[in-house]
């Protein structure tokens, strides 16, 4: 049997990769995303087993209006990729309160709204799979990155706890730490900076503009054998709580954790100590 996937921010990127994979793979697909015009001409050719729609991620409204529409073209959902979002980069001081929120708003809250409007009918079926799209800098906080690594520590958070919550209706959740994968995500309509040039900053700045500007576009990471890691994701009957993406995400996530237990055994006897 196919199954129904609903994947947010699938006009282009990881999310546009996960669903041909989909489709690859013989599923049918709920594309969404802000652009409207640009997702109808991705999936175009694709008319019979695609429904585009377009999704502001911030209204609730519009989330549950997706999904009604999924409803009444197939009847059920069997996989949610929480995808859309943006990168907010920049040191904290740099950036003005208006964008923190605004990062937020999308990163987090637009997650929140769409996972509410799906949550129901997964429930109803007793079954499916929600994929959180967090990043390595969910994992380990990324200098410069403060407040887009606040969101996805967020996104993890929920996620953790939210799998634990679903668990007893048959539902899975997997959260997905990609690495750098060749996408727009670094062009300027992903990408967002501080506007609040402080001087101190200036040399860290150039610095790390400079790693951007040779990166985009060559990031190490293919969005097709994401999309084809999570359709097999998808057909286990025991997926992961965490799926690590790339050999640049799993250095991450490894020198993480061997930092975290030697810094844990160092301090392991003061941390004993405040027991009564």
């Amino acid at each position: 049997m196919s199954k129904v996937w609903f994947i947010t921010g699938s006009a282009g990127g990881i999310g546009a990769g996960i669903a041909r994979a989909a489709l690859t793979a013989g599923d049918v697909v709920v594309a969404t995303d802000l652009d409207l015009d640009r997702l109808q001409q991705v999936y175009a050719a694709n008319a019979a087993h695609v429904l585009t729609a377009q999704l502001d991620i911030r209204d609730a409204a519009q989330a549950e209006a997706a999904v009604e529409a999924t409803l009444t073209r197939f009847g059920r959902i069997d996989v949610l990729v929480n995808n859309a979002g943006y990168g907010q980069f920049g040191p904290f001081e740099e950036i003005e309160p208006e964008a923190i929120e605004r990062q937020f708003a999308t990163n987090v809250f637009g997650t929140f709204n769409v996972t509410r409007a799906v949550l129901p009918v997964m429930r109803r079926q007793r079954a499916g799979l929600v994929i959180n799209m967090s990043s390595n800098g969910g994992f380990k906080g990324v200098r410069g990155a403060s407040m887009y690594s606040a969101t996805k520590f967020a996104i993890e958070g929920f996620s953790e706890a939210l799998a634990q919550e679903i668990a007893d209706f048959g539902l899975k959740l997997t959260i997905v730490e990609p690495g750098a994968f060749r996408t727009d995500f670094l062009d300027d309509r992903s990408l967002k900076r501080g506007t609040h040039a402080l001087d101190d900053y200036a040399d860290f700045r150039a610095k790390a503009n400079a790693v951007f500007e040779a990166r985009n576009h060559n990031q190490v990471g293919d969005p097709d054998k994401l999309g084809r890691a999570l359709v097999q994701l998808a057909n286990e009957t025991d997926p992961p709580l965490r799926f690590v993406a790339g050999a640049d995400a799993l250095k991450v996530v490894d020198d993480k954790l061997k930092g975290v237990a030697v810094e844990v055994e160092r301090w392991r006897a003061l941390s004993r100590s405040t027991d009564f």
